[in-house]
Order: C-alpha cells, then structure tokens, then sequence
C-alpha cells in the first residue's frame, strides 16, 4: 500500500499573493512544508500539486530542488489536480496537506495515519467541513482518504466549491467520516499563513523556537503561547475564508 502526501501549491493566493514562497528564516514557506513533512515515518512519497501556469514553474523549481515529486494542473479544479497527481503516481492513500501550513506537525501526521490504516472510514480528518468538530490549531490541517474515494469525487463532483476545495463532496456523501480529535481543545489557535498577520505570527513563531532544525512541535508551539500571550493578538481577528 502506497501512502502519499500530495501538498496544494500556487503562487496566486487572493488574500496574500506568492505566500507559499514567502521567507522565514532564509527559506520559503513550501520548504519548510516539505522538510516537516519528510519527517513522517510512514510516508512513501511527497507530490506538489501546482498548477499549468507559468508563474508556478518557481514552485515546481523549489519541489525538484527539495527532492519531492511534482504534478501540474488545472489552477481551479484542485480536486482535478489531487485525482491526477494520486494516479501518476500509484498512490492508495491520499494525505492532503495545504502549502500554507509551515507548522504541520509530522507527529500528528503519523498519528493520523496509523488511526486510518488501522480503521474502516472513508476519510479521516483534524479538520474538515464540519468546524464544531475541530481541536488541533488551524494550520496543523490534515485529511487522510483513499484513491478510490478520491476517484469517486473526480468523477461525481458536480460543484464549483467541491473542485475546489478537494474533499467536500466526501464529507456530504459518506456515512465514513471520523474526525480525530485532540484531548484538549486547540482550536482557537490560528497558524496558517492567509494574511500579512498570519505572515507574521509564523515569523515570530520560527524566530524563538527554530534553530536551523524542524524539532519543535505542536506542544511546543503551544508552550511558547503560554508564556507569551500577546502572541494571540497578533492575528486573531482574522476571519478564515468561507468554502462557499
């Protein structure tokens, strides 16, 4: 069984443009995606998922230079792109992971996959379309589902917001859902990168606890929030974008 991370990346986000090649601590954004991501134990292979245009060829230059695979696509059709990129490469179970996320947390990664391997559900998901159900800190974002589920939203998903988003028509057609949830809830806790705040909460974030090594993690981003409760202020009244 192939288990594949495929990350969503382009350089035309609306809200903050070129985000995911934006620099913290000498690096672009997608490379720290990339290297927490790599530290997953049961990963078998990392595609990028970009588009067809030509202001992306920079994001399929960095994803050869990290030495992760790369699958161009229809820039709005993602769930198109997700279904291709799953097929190129052989992949049986599809981990999605956003570009905006540099704090993914490799850990719960693994967690998450061993819980779905180990289970019988269609998709399994921190996040999800359902938001009431949320405890991890946006931005540690994962959903774990098969190739065949993924082939079966390809071929029925008839919605604007369903190509878009990937994952929506799972959620309203599948009695298989499970949401992974965390003993304590996170959820108020915002670290993905949409906005000039968000850009600069992840900077001060990477300032205290990176030292040219991905060795901090959910807790002790968590740790550093409570010894230093201004940094909530810094992006709190942030809205996160509607899916539809």
């Amino acid at each position: 069984m192939k288990i594949g991370v495929i990350i969503q990346a382009r350089m035309g986000s609306a809200r903050l443009p070129g985000k995911v090649m934006k620099e913290v601590e000498d690096k672009p954004i997608l490379d720290h995606v990339i290297t927490r991501v790599k530290q997953s134990k049961y990963v078998d292979k990392i595609i990028i998922a970009t588009t067809s245009d030509e202001k992306d060829n920079c994001i399929e230059k960095l994803s050869l230079k990290c030495g992760v695979s790369v699958f161009r696509g229809n820039e709005f059709d993602v769930l198109s792109r997700y279904y291709y990129a799953a097929e190129e490469n052989h992949i049986d179970v599809v981990v999605r992971v956003t570009s905006d996320c540099p704090l993914i947390d490799p850990k719960i990664l693994d967690k998450m996959i061993e819980f779905y391997l180990n289970k019988d559900y269609e998709i399994v998901s921190n996040a999800g379309s359902d938001t009431s159900q949320r405890t991890y800190p946006r931005g540690l974002d994962v959903e774990i589902f098969s190739y065949e589920a993924l082939k079966k939203s390809h071929m029925e998903a008839k919605e604007a917001y369903q190509r878009e988003h990937v994952t929506p028509y799972i959620y309203e057609n599948s009695d298989k859902v499970f949401y992974y949830k965390n003993d304590v809830d996170f959820s108020h806790h915002r670290w993905t990168l949409d906005t000039k705040e968000d850009f600069s909460l992840i900077n001060k974030i990477y300032q205290r606890l990176y030292q040219g090594q991905h060795d901090f993690y959910m807790s002790d981003i968590i740790e550093l929030f409570n010894n230093d409760h201004s940094l909530y202020k810094i992006n709190q009244h942030v809205e996160q974008k509607k899916m539809r």
